[in-house]
């Protein structure tokens, strides 16, 4: 499936990576449930009995946009406390992806549980199933070893890309967690950065930064630092493995950084 029309890079994420990246990622909890039920080294917690399961994260992720700005709840319940609130954009202007993870019924109603990018990371919540647009389902996953310095590309549960990384230094480091890409696009006259960038949903733990701070991987003009620990939390790739990426990893691709 190609690309959704992310492509046209912003000036939020543009100049997010001039000043480079850093960010400091809680792990994610299922906040449908209390946080002691959950592992917090897990990517979902476990459903309920009943649930449809529409996300593991690994070899097969369901992703959508937003049709109205329904609130997102804690539980799903209109009673229930608001955790943050849907929204039609990213900080760069392109249709916002939210991350799909499972469906519940509930007195006849429709809810689902999405993955929020936001501050603090890991944010999840219910929103009705009519607030969101159609769905759209990958079977790609990143993973990131920061101790190896290495990017894999797995496609239903197979390696199709292995390329080394560069990551953030000790004092700057790259965010350990569970994110996803929320936009692809080319980057032109910015040659540190190389050709091409995806925005991810981690957010730098600066609130200084324009759009606060989107975390990026990207491509680099000094290809000799790579692997290594060359940024302030960014990943970069060489050239040519960005460009790899750009035609195999889609919007929605979750990205684990271990």
């Amino acid at each position: 499936m190609p690309l959704r029309p992310h492509y046209l890079a912003g000036p939020a994420t543009v100049l997010a990576l001039l000043l480079g990246f850093t960010a400091a990622a809680a792990a994610p909890a299922d906040t449908s449930t209390p946080a002691a039920a959950c592992d917090p080294a897990a990517a979902t917690c476990p459903a309920p009995p009943g649930d449809e399961i529409l996300s593991n994260e690994t070899t097969f992720t369901t992703w959508t946009s937003m049709l109205s700005a329904s609130p997102v709840r804690r539980d799903p319940s209109t009673s229930s406390p608001r955790v943050a609130t849907l929204h039609q954009s990213t900080e760069d202007g392109f249709p916002e992806v939210y991350i799909v993870l499972r469906q519940r019924i509930v007195g006849g109603a429709t809810w689902a549980q999405v993955r929020v990018p936001a501050k603090p990371a890991g944010t999840t919540g219910w929103v009705p199933r009519p607030s969101l647009d159609l769905y759209e389902r990958v079977t790609t996953e990143l993973i990131l070893n920061r101790a190896t310095q290495r990017i894999r590309l797995l496609r239903d549960g197979r390696q199709v890309l292995v390329a080394p990384a560069g990551i953030g230094a000790r004092a700057t480091p790259t965010p350990a967690g569970h994110f996803w890409i929320r936009e692809a696009f080319p980057v032109q006259g910015v040659g540190a950065y190389g050709p091409f960038a995806f925005g991810t949903s981690a957010y730098s733990s600066l609130t200084d930064w324009p759009g606060g701070g989107v975390v990026g991987m990207h491509g680099t003009n000094q290809p000799g630092l790579v692997p290594g620990r060359p940024s302030h939390g960014c990943i970069r790739l060489r050239n040519a493995d960005i460009l790899r990426l750009s035609r195999l990893v889609e919007v929605g691709t979750p990205l684990l950084i271990q």
